[in-house]
């Protein structure tokens, strides 16, 4: 399957900034709304079937401002970009020529993008575990609280101060291992960053416009 999952997309945009100073991992979590307003940095994402074998490969950069608004770029080996201006969401596939755009809360429904609102708290939609250290890193559970959320469950894995990991596992079994580094916390981040014109002749599909 060449296009990303949207949900590790959604799920990642919204749990990624949760890297901020404090003794455990769930208090790491939860600083989130506290000390973060904005992120940048690069990712490698790794998408292993039932058995744990790999499906897809892939990496990019992002960059995420709260609330709501986010640049999320698939460089290799393919093209494809996700933005938000807090409004809608638009997603770009350079090698289709297509563009899908939707608004915001159709196109993350009530999955963790609950996350981005500060004024919702985490125990509201997931049940937070501390799952112990592996990996040289500590780890974090999340389990969401409504049955049709799309996915079991995440686990968020932090070295020192800053979040390392984000492994997801959703309804069929599939994995998906995002691997985060060079992260910049709190950029200055343009409000053109959140914004999309779709090019020239590309089709464009949707119920956002």
């Amino acid at each position: 399957m060449k296009s990303p999952l949207r949900l590790v997309v959604q799920t990642v945009l919204l749990v990624v900034l949760a890297g901020a100073a404090h003794a455990g991992p769930i208090d790491r979590l939860q600083a989130f709304y506290k000390d973060v307003r904005s992120l940048r940095g690069d990712f490698t994402q790794t998408v292993y079937d039932a058995h744990m074998k790999v499906k897809q490969r892939a990496q990019g950069t992002f960059a995420i401002r709260r609330p709501d608004r986010f640049h999320w770029a698939y460089q290799k080996p393919y093209q494809q970009l996700i933005v938000s201006d807090g409004t809608k969401v638009w997603i770009y596939d350079s090698d289709l020529q297509q563009v899908t755009v939707k608004k915001l809360d159709e196109a993350l429904g009530s999955t963790p993008a609950l996350l981005l609102s500060s004024s919702v708290a985490l125990e509201r939609n997931f049940t937070l575990v501390d799952a112990g250290t592996a990996e040289n890193q500590q780890w974090v559970a999340l389990t969401p609280r409504d049955k049709d959320a799309g996915f079991e469950g995440i686990r968020l894995g932090f070295d020192g101060k800053s979040l390392r990991s984000m492994i997801l596992k959703d309804n069929f079994g599939q994995t998906t291992r995002v691997e985060f580094s060079d992260l910049q916390r709190n950029p200055s981040l343009p409000d053109a960053l959140f914004q999309f014109a779709p090019p020239p002749g590309v089709d464009v599909i949707g119920n956002g416009q």
